[in-house]
């Protein structure tokens, strides 16, 4: 959660850091894990601060992101297999309430973590192009929905631009899983015919 008058600027960044991963996330895999680690830790470090400490949120979420990002760009390894991981738990979450209209229990959760970290390590390069596209798809219109003041997943982005999981769009907002789908495969398409040909 950051304060009213950066979450505009942060808004860009989403956009265009979820282009990169979602157009070139493979030739560029390192900056944009290390993207991706500056993200997520100053989305930790600044959610543990007060809403009213506008300065201490935006130093947490500096030192966050800086310590996300270092730590995901040296434990590339260790990222490849939190990106399978990640993906696996990502489908099974997508999927699993359209066939049990319920939320996945902790052990199908647990055994699509591992698995989809197995199938990281071996499977590389696709697993990489795969979930660099689809995640960076969904920063991309993240930071666009915050841009135009839309809503998604029922919640306002101008008062939260940290909203970076939300798989069950209102009612009304079913057009952004369709732009999500449609953008992850323009995603994947770019990569593996011509971005993802370079080794990152």
């Amino acid at each position: 959660m950051l304060p009213q008058t950066f979450q505009l600027p942060a808004a860009v960044v989403l956009l265009l850091a979820g282009a990169v991963a979602c157009f070139a996330g493979y030739r560029l895999f390192r900056i944009v894990l290390a993207i991706y680690g500056f993200i997520l830790g100053a989305m930790i470090a600044s959610s543990l601060m007060g809403m009213t400490n506008s300065i201490g949120m935006i130093a947490a979420a500096l030192v966050g992101g800086l310590v996300g990002a270092l730590l995901f760009t040296f434990a590339y390894y260790v990222a490849i297999g939190i990106l399978g991981a990640g993906l696996a738990v990502g489908l099974l979450t997508i999927f699993w309430p359209y066939v049990t209209h319920t939320e996945p229990p902790a052990v199908p959760v647990v055994v699509a973590s591992i698995i989809g970290a197995i199938i990281a390590m071996v499977l590389q390069r696709y697993v990489i192009i795969v979930a660099t596209a689809f995640s960076g798809a969904w920063t991309m219109i993240l930071g666009a929905a915050q841009m135009a003041g839309y809503r998604v997943a029922g919640r306002s982005l101008t008062s939260n631009v940290w909203i970076l999981y939300p798989f069950t769009p209102a009612l009304g907002e079913r057009w952004v899983s369709a732009v999500w789908l449609v953008l992850g495969i323009l995603g994947m398409a770019v990569q593996f015919g011509l971005t993802g040909r370079k080794k990152f």
